[in-house]
């Protein structure tokens, strides 16, 4: 790949800005020859990597990683139709095995439900057997219409991952959704991505849930990204596959069931919330290299400053840390380029002044450059780091708080969306959504915005005058 290709489009023209890095810094290849499906460069896997693994992490505290078959038999998706409903017009089917007709078609998972829950039916016994808290990180497949974009709108979702969690009861249930959001809250922030929780209308909500909770981020270009939802399902699914428990007093009961799911889009929303036209700003926790060390290879004392980069490759790699000494035959500022590109956090370049010296020069992804000593180089690294997290955070979250803004009029409405979404006063009814997605041209996503984002109470509905809640409306990917 040339990587002397100059600055990127600049991200006002977000659509171009974000294809074109996609590629260039090895992230996704889009030439693959079915619309929908791309291929992960080894670089991105990395990335995708690392970010799972921080989500793994944080599930597997209670919960216990499993998986399940991809081919779902239509028989189990006819028992929930209004599960399926929701996923009709998405399905892709498998018809024959060979050039043999199958007696039942076998459906490419759009979700899982129907592929786990005839399986829960034949694990959950009694109230001992619970909770049940359980995930996979798969590809799901949708017949997706509109237009599609890497990582954002996919007819492969290649990294899904759902959890679904059985409960004795409805509130134990509710007690997991609230566990569920602050997960996501903490995995987010570890990406340095600043969300909006809210609760999507009953006709937006998953098909069979009683309710669905949601986590949006707001992208460079103003539009709304969900990137996280959490189901809260009743006894719905446990009805339909008669997954019951005996419970203390030696009664059958139905349980009660949650799912939630985070896609790649995770990995998209950290891509576009930090990147820039030099290319990706990655934070140090999913970087696939954290520190890459650049050696000036001037005159007569190569070998030493090679040596010298060695040693501290070794010192910084036996303290935890993901870096890399970049020996190619290249000028420095090719290096420098190539490294800026793929976002890495921290670059330490060495050369024979600053041997002489006792230091390294350190430059950070933003380009805040200083030197720190020989000496105490693991710890002065570590915090060149955590203060670059930190900033990366602030940045983020001044996005948001630039890109949000609470307004009381339809006409404040109207101002407000062009430049990213607004949280307005909404009685609930449908009729006054539609006027409102009819009025601006955008969605009325979700009610009860988390703290800072919400409108007074008791305000007037911004459509009809009745007393309402925040809503929060938004044109969404």
């Amino acid at each position: 790949m040339d990587d002397d290709l100059g600055a990127l489009p600049p991200k006002e023209d977000f659509s171009g800005w974000y294809n074109e890095l996609l590629w260039r810094a090895e992230i996704m290849d889009v030439r693959y020859p079915v619309k929908g499906l791309y291929v992960w460069y080894p670089f991105g896997f990395a990335l995708r990597r690392n970010v799972y693994g921080e989500l793994r992490a944080l599930l597997d505290v209670d919960h216990a990683e499993t998986l399940f078959p991809l081919l779902i038999p239509e028989t189990e998706l006819a028992k929930e139709g209004e599960h399926i409903k929701g996923f009709e017009d998405e399905v892709y089917w498998v018809t024959h095995g060979g050039l043999s007709p199958l007696e039942v078609k076998l459906a490419l998972r759009p979700t899982s439900e129907c592929a786990i829950y005839p399986m829960y039916h034949l694990w959950v016994r009694s109230h001992a057997d619970l909770p049940l808290r359980v995930y996979q990180i798969v590809n799901t497949f949708r017949y997706e219409t509109k237009h599609t974009r890497p990582l954002i709108r996919l007819r492969e979702i290649t990294s899904f991952k759902e959890a679904h969690t059985v409960h004795a009861t409805w509130e134990d249930a509710e007690a997991q959704v609230h566990a569920a959001l602050a997960l996501y809250r903490q995995f987010y922030a570890t990406l340095c991505v600043p969300v909006i929780v809210s609760k999507r209308p009953d006709w937006d909500k998953f098909p069979g849930a009683d309710y669905t909770i949601a986590v949006d981020t707001i992208m460079p270009d103003g539009r709304t990204l969900q990137i996280g939802t959490v189901h809260h399902l009743g006894d719905h699914f446990s009805k339909t596959f008669a997954i019951t428990y005996e419970d203390v007093d030696g009664e059958q009961q139905f349980a009660q069931q949650t799912c939630y799911g985070i896609s790649e889009r995770c990995i998209a929303a950290l891509i576009s919330m930090h990147g820039d036209e030099k290319g990706l700003v990655l934070p140090p926790a999913v970087a696939p290299v954290q520190v890459v060390i650049v050696p000036i290879t001037i005159g007569k004392r190569k070998e030493e400053v090679l040596v010298a980069a060695r040693v501290i490759e070794e010192e910084l790699a036996a303290a935890g840390l993901r870096v890399k000494v970049d020996r190619r035959d290249l000028r420095p500022g090719a290096k420098y380029y190539y490294w800026e590109m793929r976002g890495v956090p921290l670059r330490l370049e060495v050369g024979p002044r600053d041997l002489d010296a006792g230091q390294v020069t350190a430059v950070t992804r933003l380009g805040d450059k200083s030197t720190v000593p020989r000496a105490s180089l693991r710890f002065g690294v570590a915090d060149l780091l955590a203060r670059f997290t930190g900033t990366l955070t602030r940045r983020g979250e001044e996005h948001l708080l630039s890109h949000a803004r609470v307004v009381d009029t339809m006409e404040e409405l109207s101002v407000a969306i062009e430049k990213g979404v607004a949280i307005v006063p909404w009685c609930g009814e449908r009729t006054c959504a539609d006027f409102i997605e009819e009025t601006v041209n955008a969605s009325v996503l979700g009610t009860e915005v988390q703290a800072g984002f919400s409108c007074a109470g008791g305000s007037a509905c911004i459509s009809c005058g009745k007393p309402g809640t925040g809503a929060l409306v938004g044109r969404s990917y």
